[in-house]
């Protein structure tokens, strides 16, 4: 649910986004279920749920689709007509929602681009799982893309009208469920509650009883972090065990103001405050706010200082890099699997590497990290679209003493791909979509 409203990795962090590579068992192992579509160009994150995953891909004629693949075997089983219809393009574009309605059996939802006459510029279509049977629909002004949120599907509708509004769906009839007035985006849920992320003058989290709507408590976001928040900057969510950990950037305004920002952790139970660090930036690539939080302080002059990764658990700052650690300019960041250690990359030069836990330098021989295969991601081509939109992100690793691509890398690591229901799924600079099912349950990644 990562939702940098701009190119990844911005100014802050100085790096941007765009590689890949695929999976592969090593020698000896057990062979994990894994498998590659290069059939598939994707441009959003993917989705699993009933035996799919699902993804909204780009076309050689810069239209947009939904893809759906078998989860098993990555065998693809449908494709529909996509569209962004209001989505802002910083926000990257949307990826399909998939609800499963029974077992083996679900809903995937999408923006369909054939809208009505009059004021519709799109809709939202509901197809089944397995098949892309068309089982509803529903006409849309403009709208940032469909969510799941528990065994429903949210949808902020009008999003560019002032009669804005969230409506919960039946996934199998399309029936409204309950609404609630304004632009909303789904954070977290589960099969009884969801919690959102309200957007207005004054942000708030409120959680909802997932069935009525019937609210359970509400976080003004000023009061969580800061007075003065703006979320023209980005936000990203991700969950640590019982709690919500937010991130929210800052956004400097045409009068030269900088909102308020920072990383704070909420009780999903409640909605009580747990901790708050303030006047971080978070750092790209790096894991999701709510499993690795990786920032950088920012003092009220614009200056940086260090690097340092927190417990997502208490915001206990578990190791750090001071600022006179930091090696000049020219560099990209790069983390190993286990982010123990914070590398900068210098492309085709011998970079640096320090322990997190100790902020030691440590030898570059033999060390590796992920980052972004290139700093200058292309937007995308979209045709009959707002230009700006990019690709997420992909990863490659590194050779940190050459600044060289390794060749045959394994899956990106955990903290980046995240896994739903044991999955992991990514896409690589090409817009392959890559999977393994490596893991249990479900973890949230760079992305949220």
């Amino acid at each position: 649910m990562i939702r940098p409203l701009a190119k990844p990795a911005l100014t802050l962090a100085g790096v941007l986004a765009l590689a890949g590579c695929s999976s592969s068992t090593a020698a000896g192992e057990k062979a994990r279920p894994s498998w590659r579509n290069d059939e598939v160009n994707a441009v959003s994150r993917a989705t699993a749920a009933a035996g799919v995953a699902s993804v909204t891909s780009m076309r050689a004629d810069g239209t947009l689709e939904t893809t759906v693949l078998d989860l098993p075997s990555g065998r693809k089983l449908w494709t529909h007509p996509a569209t962004v219809a209001g989505r802002l393009p910083g926000m990257g574009v949307q990826p399909p929602a998939a609800v499963e309605t029974a077992p083996g059996q679900g809903v995937v939802a999408a923006v369909d681009p054939a809208g009505r006459h009059g004021r519709w510029a799109a809709s939202l279509v509901a197809l089944d799982a397995r098949t892309g049977r068309r089982k509803w629909s529903r006409p849309v002004h403009s709208t940032f893309g469909p969510q799941r949120c528990g065994p429903y599907i949210c949808l902020s509708e009008n999003t560019a009208l002032a009669s804005a509004r969230m409506v919960v769906l039946d996934p199998l009839t399309g029936r409204t469920v309950w609404k609630l007035p304004g632009i909303a985006e789904v954070e977290w849920s589960d099969a009884g509650r969801v919690v959102l992320l309200r957007m207005a003058r004054h942000p708030a989290l409120s959680a909802h009883d997932v069935k009525t709507g019937k609210p359970l408590w509400e976080l003004p976001v000023e009061q969580a972090l800061r007075p003065g928040v703006d979320l023209s900057g980005g936000w990203a969510f991700g969950v640590s065990g019982t709690d919500l950990v937010g991130y929210v950037a800052p956004y400097t305004n045409p009068r030269r103001k900088t909102s308020s920002f920072g990383v704070f952790s909420v009780r999903l139970a409640d909605g009580r405050v747990n901790w708050l660090r303030p006047s971080v930036v978070r750092v790209y690539p790096s894991g999701s706010p709510g499993t690795a939080p990786i920032v950088r302080p920012v003092d009220d002059q614009g200056q940086y200082g260090g690097f340092a990764r927190l417990d997502p658990a208490s915001g206990r700052v578990l190791g750090q890099i001071t600022a006179e650690q930091v090696p000049g300019t020219g560099w990209w960041l790069a983390f190993p699997g286990d982010m123990a250690r914070l590398g900068f990359l210098k492309p085709n030069a011998a970079g640096s590497a320090f322990d997190l836990a100790s902020g030691q330098p440590t030898p570059l021989k033999g060390q590796r990290g992920w980052s972004f295969c290139v700093t200058d991601p292309k937007p995308l081509p979209l045709r009959a679209a707002p230009q700006g939109f990019y690709a997420v992100a992909a990863l490659c690793e590194f050779d940190l003493a050459t600044g060289r691509r390794l060749s045959g890398a394994e899956a990106p690591p955990a903290w980046f791909t995240g896994s739903q229901d044991g999955w992991r799924l990514w896409r690589d600079e090409k817009g392959a979509l890559h999977a393994v099912q490596d893991t249990t349950g479900t973890t949230s990644g760079m992305y949220g």
